[in-house]
């Protein structure tokens, strides 16, 4: 597992676990986080610098916010999690040769429940 101790060294986690760890974080809250907050719910030993250096590139990427108003470097989430995910979904139907195909392959893969609600959202025009 991530970020627990393995023949007496760390487990060093990729980037991308790591800045949705921090997004996650934010997500299960509803006020702006400093990194000192963020790396003490994280925990798995991570250094206040290595959290402050995701929080900067996600920043950068445009899917935190730094609060202007309020304490000071403080973070938030441009986007819930649900946007952040569509957003990807929509990006990798535009990078695929058959953005049909890949939907076609998708779907297969749904379970019950989520092709119920896909069917009740496509019923319904939309959200």
């Amino acid at each position: 597992m991530a970020g627990t101790e393995s023949r007496g060294r760390a487990e060093r986690r990729g980037a991308g676990a790591l800045e949705s760890e921090v997004l996650a974080a934010l997500w299960a809250t509803e006020r702006p986080l400093t990194p000192a907050e963020i790396q003490a719910g994280i925990g798995g030993g991570l250094a206040y610098n290595t959290v402050h250096t995701i929080l900067k590139r996600l920043y950068d990427k445009g899917l935190v916010l730094r609060d202007a108003d309020g304490r000071r470097g403080a973070y938030r989430p441009a986007k819930n999690a649900a946007e952040l995910t569509a957003e990807a979904m929509h990006e990798a139907l535009d990078r695929g040769p058959d953005p049909i195909a890949a939907l076609q392959q998708f779907v297969t893969g749904l379970s019950p429940e989520e092709e119920r609600a896909l069917r009740e959202l496509l019923a319904g025009g939309g959200a």
